[in-house]
């Protein structure tokens, strides 16, 4: 047993040594001992006091080796203060990982631009790092440089970081270019009822990879043979279905035609990166892409993902529902623009700025100031379109919205078999959300908030959600295991915090 304990905090310690983007000698030389002495440590081959816990703690800046054991983050929440000042909009989590499975396209070396740093991509580079890629944090933790091996090592790779991401299916367009039989894991990530991959098997099996699942196992096998003889046309148009698709097309040496794809945020920022490898790409920002393929890329690769509208519509509601006054910077406008039109109809007094572009160069920011507005239902219910109509993921953030409006909002989340449940957690909070089936919700307002002590929903939206409507909420509230939270926004507390929330992370001892 004591092994099996010193195997799992080694364990933490090499994964925790490897964000920082440090070999085992700079740990050593930071901790006054030798490059051997940390080996040992981090393969369970001796034994470590708390005192060189807290020490290695230090060294790294790292909560994940000094509190790894004391059981779930949670926060906790005085509610019912006014936000204020500015705060800008990070990196999109859906573009970064995109651009760390499209990291496996090249031989060469690529270096994002401020990556989100992230539970979802820690596990992703856990995966990489597994299976001999080689990276590490540079400009103080801002940037990332993915350094591929020669021979990706496949058999090592770490199946159960795998299987905490559903961003590993992206793994499987890149896979297929690099080796002719691969196994990986089932995907995870959000409790989001069934989400089929069949639309994926399907696009992927044009370009020859057929798959067959085992126990917990995708078995992928490439015909190098078969080619697409005619535009592929994507089932669902889906947003990692057809990054998936690019990512094959996009080193099949020839044309092809993607069809029903998702012209979305993270699918533009992939689309953009490809470009940077060489890779011609015909149709960005529509449902139609026309990609032609290089065979073989050994490019180093520089780019700078964008802002996310996502976290910019968190922020938007984090406004909204405090009453506050707030602005926020560097919202990439385009893929916001229906949600702050139903805004406007419901009322929402706020300013925006004249567009500028992002640091990819292609994407329109603007900074909008949002001020304390008294509104009222939509004409319409709310419900989620493929780009450009309301993003899915900010579907959500409408119900504790609509909570705060005068009258009744209907709610339609067509897309998940079991999100709109989620949101019936808001009446724990004083909302009236009335579940009419699993994909509807009926939200009557104005809410007069109630803190309250809550585990935080299994899925990443609904869960900010909770903790959006714990800011307006009277008294202090708490939200247990955030760990959702963490997969998707980069300390989003703190951060909160640098605006006037009051908000403590607390773990239990």
């Amino acid at each position: 047993m004591a092994d099996d304990y010193l195997a799992r905090i080694g364990k933490l310690i090499r994964d925790a040594r490897k964000h920082r983007g440090w070999t085992q000698a700079e740990l050593g030389t930071a901790l006054g001992t030798s490059q051997s002495a940390v080996n040992r440590i981090e393969n369970g081959g001796q034994n470590i006091s708390l005192e060189m816990i807290a020490r290695i703690s230090e060294a790294l800046d790292s909560e994940i080796v000094s509190l790894g054991y004391a059981g779930p983050m949670h926060l906790r929440v005085v509610g019912g203060r006014r936000l204020s000042g500015s705060i800008d909009v990070k990196t999109s989590k859906n573009a970064c990982v995109a651009l760390l499975c499209a990291s496996l396209l090249t031989t060469g070396r690529t270096t994002l631009r401020r990556v989100a740093r992230i539970e979802e991509v820690y596990r992703l580079l856990e995966v990489l790092n597994s299976i001999g890629v080689r990276t590490r944090w540079i400009n103080d933790g801002a940037d990332l440089e993915i350094t591929p091996p020669a021979e990706l090592d496949l058999d090592a790779m770490d199946q159960d970081a795998a299987r905490r991401t559903r961003s590993i299916i992206m793994f499987l367009g890149p896979l297929m270019h690099r080796v002719d039989r691969f196994k990986l894991p089932y995907a995870g990530g959000c409790d989001l009822g069934t989400r089929t991959v069949e639309p994926h098997m399907a696009a992927l099996r044009r370009f020859g990879l057929e798959i067959t699942a085992t126990t917990g196992l995708y078995h992928g096998a490439v015909d190098r043979t078969v080619s697409p003889d005619r535009p592929i046309v994507l089932t669902e148009r889906g947003d990692t279905v057809t990054e998936n698709a690019l990512l094959a097309a996009a080193r099949h040496d020839g044309v092809s035609v993607i069809r029903n794809a998702s012209p979305n945020y993270m699918v533009q920022d992939l689309c953009f990166f490809l470009e940077r490898l060489g890779v011609r790409i015909e149709g960005i920002g529509t449902t139609t892409l026309t990609v032609h393929g290089l065979p073989v890329i050994d490019c180093d690769v520089d780019y700078a993902p964008s802002e996310d509208p996502v976290e910019a519509m968190s922020l938007l509601a984090a406004a909204v529902v405090t009453g506050s006054e707030l602005t926020v910077r560097r919202a990439p406008v385009e893929f916001l623009e229906i949600e702050l039109a139903v805004l406007e109809e419901m009322g929402l007094d706020y300013d925006r700025s004249p567009e500028y572009p992002a640091d990819n160069g292609r994407t329109r920011l603007v900074d909008l100031t949002i001020r304390p507005s008294k509104l009222t239902s939509p004409i319409d219910k709310i419900h989620p379109m493929p780009f450009p109509g309301i993003n899915i993921d900010n579907v959500p953030f409408f119900a504790a919205i609509a909570a705060t409006a005068q009258g009744s909002t209907l709610i339609h989340d067509w897309v998940y078999d079991n999100r709109a449940i989620y949101l019936t957690e808001l009446t724990r909070l004083g909302a009236n959300v009335q579940l009419m089936d699993p994909h509807r919700v009926l939200v009557e307002g104005p809410t007069r908030w109630r803190a309250a002590e809550m585990m935080c929903p299994p899925a990443l939206r609904p869960a900010v959600v909770v903790l959006l409507a714990m800011l307006a909420s009277e008294g202090t509230s708490v939200l247990r295991n955030v760990y959702v939270i963490n997969r998707g926004y980069e300390d989003l507390a703190d951060r909160l915090n640098s605006i006037g929330a009051q908000i403590e992370t607390f773990r239990d001892i």
